[in-house]
């Protein structure tokens, strides 16, 4: 018996993206509209005194960008 499972993996978009993909790759993982991922983000920079600005250029160096 084989059983259908996708494995899902965290790669940084080529199609949906504003700056390096990386909101359009977290949004595939987890299902939703990247606007709200990018409208996080920014609220987040603003009340977080940066530190998201952070997290967002490590996942930019970690995170490798989907095949074409």
């Amino acid at each position: 018996m084989t059983d259908n499972v996708t494995i899902k993996k965290l790669r940084r978009s080529r199609g949906d993206r504003m700056l390096a993909g990386v909101c359009g790759g977290w949004a595939r993982l987890l299902g939703v509209d990247a606007a709200i991922l990018r409208i996080g983000l920014v609220a987040t920079t603003i009340f977080g005194l940066g530190t998201p600005v952070l997290l967002y250029a490590a996942c930019w160096l970690l995170m490798p960008e989907e095949d074409a």
